[in-house]
């Protein structure tokens, strides 16, 4: 594994990135809560891309992976800005944007906030507006009251962490009780036996998006990762439709 370079900022954590040259649009991969640029999605796509001669760029928002940074200390729109700052300093011309789980609201967010530059999005079992859904009401007041809660993770030993200052900056970004002013080509993929963000929002996404070219496909065994073969094989096959007709 090569050695990340690092988009260093004033006052602000050092983000850690893995780019690689190719032909556009640049491939963007935006991971989910807690995950990083080395999931295994990210790298087989950038594999994928490598073999094709496609730019991507992959990252690390800040308080996880390499970045510096405390993730207790992290927002949603911190990693947005995060995502912004990788796009403005490292990145030219058309972009595909890859937003895996909560990378996929993040994904939305930027694509509002760069429309010039979007080609298209792929969402993969998006999660926008999870601080609004995700948590039953008493968990909310826990986080209010307490400044945080911990819930036991499927995916990591330690327990899942959300600060009151991350939910209260997702709650500020919350996107699905409005039209989302997004006019590029989308595709959501979503697996029907996602136990963590059910399938019925990629339908709410794609109804609320702007843009007319929207396409969710359903994987009825799929569950939240949809990093079998056969689901990376989907999600290549969208960036390589919005990339050639961009």
């Amino acid at each position: 594994m090569t050695e990340p370079s690092f988009l260093v900022r004033q006052g602000r954590a050092r983000i850690a990135y893995r780019r690689m040259a190719g032909r556009g649009p640049t491939i963007v991969f935006l991971p989910g809560y807690r995950s990083d640029m080395q999931g295994g999605k990210a790298v087989a796509l950038e594999a994928w891309a490598r073999a094709r001669g496609q730019a991507m760029i992959r990252f690390d928002y800040a308080g996880c992976g390499e970045s510096s940074g405390d993730f207790a200390e992290q927002t949603l729109t911190g990693w947005r800005d995060d995502a912004l700052a990788v796009i403005d300093s490292l990145t030219e011309g058309p972009l595909v944007l890859v937003g895996s789980s909560m990378g996929g609201w993040l994904m939305l967010l930027v694509a509002r906030d760069r429309a010039d530059r979007i080609a298209g999005l792929v969402g993969i079992a998006a999660a926008p507006d999870f601080t609004d859904w995700g948590f039953t009401q008493e968990e909310k007041m826990t986080i209010l009251s307490a400044g945080k809660l911990e819930r036991p993770s499927d995916y990591a030993p330690e327990p899942e962490l959300t600060t009151r200052a991350f939910w209260s900056s997702g709650e500020a970004n919350r996107l699905l009780h409005a039209q989302i002013a997004i006019d590029a080509p989308v595709r959501l993929i979503h697996g029907m036996a996602d136990a963590d963000v059910p399938w019925k929002y990629a339908a709410h996404i794609a109804q609320n998006l702007r843009s007319a070219d929207v396409q969710v496909t359903l994987v009825k065994d799929g569950g939240h990762r949809l990093s079998r073969e056969s689901d990376i094989a989907l999600i290549t096959a969208a960036v390589a439709e919005l990339s050639e007709t961009s």
